[in-house]
């Protein structure tokens, strides 16, 4: 294992004895004891484990040897901070053993870092039990988040995927609480006055990073699977702090439903005897799959028919189903080690959508994936300083960077364009056997390869070892002559600069050719060499990668885009979306151009589907975002999407009919706020006079999907008074999704005053003075940031306040996770070369290691961007005023 920093295999763990008392919610302290039983395979003076911001107070090994035991205490310690290791040090040599106790006592800390075991602080709904901790603005919960390395931050452990154990675990707890893990309450008994102990039945054989448990003032609604496992119907509860439980509903509708399908679909019964979801009021992902407990961000998790924006369900229902895929995936069979994360993310995430697919069909989730997943996909794929999808980790605390859209989408793109090809029923009958071989073990990608081949009878490793091993995709580009094509493959770089030694990969690429002469349907070729001819070719239409199940980008004949754009009926949801992506992409690394793009773009003014018009709206948005700074271009482009949208404005209204279908809803709210982002007069006032209403009457809005469009206006015309509404909506406001929709909306101010003043600081500060002027808990920051940075007048603004602010801004954002996304997602949107100097000057003397490699992303991104930027600005300025959007 010469390639990964593992802790040393002499001592190994089978199981561990965990008790957790003392919660101290003063000093925010906890005491613990651990029994773990190892194997010691020879004599040792030393043992070393995982402990991170704990206090060993003492240890003693128990050797059994034939008949007798010998024990050996210590309370030496060695800490390696950087390491997170802790030695422990004997004075006598611990002799060889099969059979060994090691039992330490410690105390920890209740953080608020949102890692190990941590507080929540949330303002209740109604009256909170007794005990609970409170302070004069907020009241706390208590839960785990052990994935990557964290688990070692709540009680000393043998912390690596592959130390798999079983685990008994109890807790003392305020008798007026509710504790939770991951398996069924053992048995409660009373420990002081106002206290009882809850102890867990045991846990199967896992890894600790899947540990977790959870305190607070719960309650929970509850359903059952249809399905009886072991002559049972599964429990299945969603818990939330108390008065939010009924938002738990929707979730619940899906949960056990979901188990069934994946429990019949791998062909393995889900193996725990309950299944619980938790909704976390801090959190730093969207979600953790601990086994058998669950944990959301309350927006993954929680919506109110009532005041929810309706594209939560969406989220709800794949976060579920993603999170519970992991059931199988991830915690029976568990990656050998981090460079295979994407083993567990990526099949999470396909599965996720399978999932949701087969609940609600009408809502395409797969076009939806083209247009969310694969697009976010190709953007960091396309970096020179991307990283290949199965990616090497020597150092477990490296791999926070690494839960990526690399390791999550693209994985699932590749995998996606793998099911396509042998079918989802062969598929899933590969799955299902890779599963059972390794249940309650660990692999690695080979071992599914193999599996899937042996199901299939395809040599799965040749046609995706490229695509996981290798970093990059390739763009085909298509040359025509009559009656025939003629493709090639090359890297494809967002740059547009590949060097022939960065273009050596040739990659297995299904074409999915639709358009040969005398043929119906979908044709099964593949490219397997660097180009290839293909003849009878129908002339007056062919289209390539049919339904964008392949990952990667076509270049077509500017001909042949123009002439597709008028055979748009010939084309599927996922077709359109995925050409108006390669067209988009394609202009941006220079193979194309920003003309043919937005020409492609006007056939699309009578497009009736969401997912497509999201398409189209989001190339504009990110040509907005790179030209917007000159005034002309973005005034052109603003006239542009307004002729593009106005009549489909027109057509769809503003009100929502009952039992309207869910996508008409979202096409609704898209559209309408493109057309008050881009100034369409009638809806701006419109969007405003509801604003005013809001702000100064409080007259509640005439549906939650309209918040972005009313607020975005309002921002627009009023800036002032906008962002004291927001702020107030966002302290005060019960639903949890419309706090996010406050955040996103106030990044769009455009006056450098109140961004100084007003935003910034609410974002960043870490003491905040009373309410309502509470600054952004620090797993939200990413939604102003964001937002502010595809904001021209604003990108810079924040870049000097980050300048300025680092050392609060860093402590305000301990957890390395909140801190890489915040600087990924404030840093990349930059369209002059002169901030990369910027960055590298300014992170000379930093300490990087928690977001090395998204800085390089940053950096590659801004090249891109800043290229593009001096290449195309003329020519879309003449094209704009050719086509009389400039006057």
């Amino acid at each position: 294992m010469a390639d990964r920093d593992i802790l040393p295999s002499t001592v190994v763990p089978s199981h561990y004895d965990l008790s957790i008392s003392s919660l101290n919610f003063k000093d925010w302290s906890y005491q613990g004891t651990v029994d773990i039983q190892v194997s010691v395979a020879e004599p040792v003076k030393e043992i070393v484990l995982n402990s991170i911001e704990l206090k060993l107070h003492t240890a003693k090994i128990t050797v059994d040897q034939n008949k007798s035991s010998q024990s050996l205490e210590t309370t030496t310690f060695n800490y390696d901070e950087k390491k997170q290791r802790a030695t422990l040090v004997f004075a006598d040599e611990v002799p060889a053993s099969q059979k060994a106790t090691l039992h330490i006592t410690f105390q920890g800390i209740l953080n608020n870092d949102m890692a190990g075991f941590y507080r929540s602080k949330y303002q209740p709904t109604v009256p909170a039990a007794a005990s609970v901790p409170r302070d004069d603005t907020f009241h706390y919960m208590f839960s785990t988040q052990f994935e990557a390395c964290d688990a070692r931050r709540a009680f000393p452990c043998f912390d690596e995927p592959r130390l798999k154990a079983t685990f008994d675990f109890k807790i003392e707890i305020p008798e007026d609480q509710v504790a939770l893990s991951n398996m069924p309450v053992k048995d409660t008994s009373k420990t002081k006055d106002g206290f009882v102990t809850v102890s867990f039945e045991r846990t199967p054989v896992m890894s600790t990073y899947l540990l977790a448990w959870a305190v607070g003032d719960f309650e929970y609604v509850e359903a059952h699977t249809e399905r009886r496992y072991n002559g049972k119907q599964i429990p299945v509860r969603v818990y939330t702090t108390r008065g939010l439980k009924e938002q738990g509903r929707f979730a619940l509708e899906h949960a056990p439903k979901t188990i069934d399908l994946f429990s019949e679909s791998f062909g393995i019964d889900y193996p725990l005897p309950k299944s619980d979801l938790l909704a976390v009021h801090e959190f730093t992902h969207g979600a953790m799959e601990n086994w058998g407990l669950v944990t959301y961000r309350t927006t993954a998790v929680l919506f109110d028919e009532k005041t929810s924006d309706a594209r939560f369900k969406n989220r709800v229902a794949y976060v579920v189903a993603h999170e519970l895929a992991h059931q199988w995936f991830g915690n029976l069979v568990t990656m050998d080690w981090w460079d295979e994360l994407w083993l567990n993310e990526s099949f999470a995430t396909w599965a996720g959508w399978y999932a949701v697919n087969e609940f609600h069909p009408d809502w395409q989730v797969w076009a939806q994936f083209v247009n969310e997943g694969m697009e976010s996909a190709f953007q960091l794929d396309g970096m020179r300083a991307s990283h290949p999808v199965h990616v090497p980790v020597r150092d477990a605390l490296d791999v926070n960077q690494v839960f990526d859209h690399i390791s999550y989408l693209k994985g699932c793109s590749t995998l996606r364009m793998l099911v396509n090809h042998l079918g989802e029923k062969t598929f899933l009958q590969g799955v299902g056997a890779y599963l059972r071989k390794h249940a309650y073990g660990n692999a690695k990608t080979e071992y599914l390869w193999e599996a899937l081949a042996e199901a299939s009878g395809a040599d799965i490793t040749a046609l995706m070892g490229n695509w996981i091993e290798k970093i990059g995709h390739p763009v085909l580009t298509v040359a025509e002559e009559p009656g025939q094509i003629s493709i090639k493959q090359n890297r494809y770089l967002s740059t547009g600069d590949v060097k022939p030694e960065e273009d050596q990969t040739i990659w297995w690429v299904p074409l999915s050719l639709q358009g040969k002469v005398g043929k119906q349907g979908i044709e099964n070729l593949a490219l397997t060499e660097k180009s290839a001819t293909i003849r009878d070719i129908d002339d007056n239409f062919y289209k390539i990668n049919s339904n964008a199940t392949g990952f990667y980008r076509t270049n077509y004949p500017p001909a042949r885009l123009a002439k597709l754009s008028k055979q748009l009926d010939r084309l599927s949801n996922e077709d359109k979306i995925s050409i108006i992506g390669s067209a988009a992409d394609l202009a941006f690394s220079g193979y194309g151009t920003t003309p043919a793009l937005l020409s492609f773009l006007e056939g699309f003014r009578g497009e009736t589907n969401q997912l497509v018009w999201a398409q189209v709206l989001d190339s504009l948005g990110h040509v907005k975002t790179i030209f917007g700074d000159d005034e002309a271009i973005k005034s052109g482009l603003e006239k542009f999407t307004l002729k593009l949208v106005s009549d489909a404005v027109e057509e769809i209204g503003w009100d929502f009919p009952e039992g309207e279908d869910y996508l008409r809803g979202l096409l609704r709210k898209r559209l309408l706020l493109s057309a008050a982002a881009n100034g369409h007069p009638q809806v701006v006032e419109k969007a405003k006079s509801l604003f005013e209403a809001w702000a100064d009457k409080g007259t509640p809005l005439p549906h939650p999907n309209l918040r972005t469009v009313v607020y975005r206006a309002g921002v627009k015309t009023d800036p002032e008074k906008a962002v004291k509404a927001l702020k107030k909506e966002w302290f005060t406001g019960a639903s949890f999704d419309g706090k996010l929709v406050c955040l996103a909306s106030l990044g769009h101010v455009r006056d450098p005053d109140l961004i100084n003043k007003s935003i910034l600081p609410f974002n960043s500060d870490l003491s905040p003075p009373a309410p309502p002027s509470e600054s952004v808990p620090s797993g939200d920051m990413h939604t102003i940031a964001s937002t502010l940075a595809t904001n021209s007048v604003a990108r810079p603004i924040q870049w000097k306040y980050i300048q300025d602010n680092w050392e609060k801004l860093t402590t305000k954002m301990a957890n390395p996770v909140v801190l890489d996304r915040f600087v990924k997602l404030t840093l990349s949107k930059f369209t002059d070369a002169k901030y990369i100097d910027e960055i590298d000057a300014f992170f000379k003397d930093k300490d990087t290691s928690a977001f090395d490699r998204t800085l390089e992303q940053v950096k590659d991104s801004i090249r891109g961007r800043a290229a593009y930027r001096q290449r195309d600005a003329q020519v879309i300025k003449d094209w704009l005023s050719a086509n009389g959007y400039i006057q």
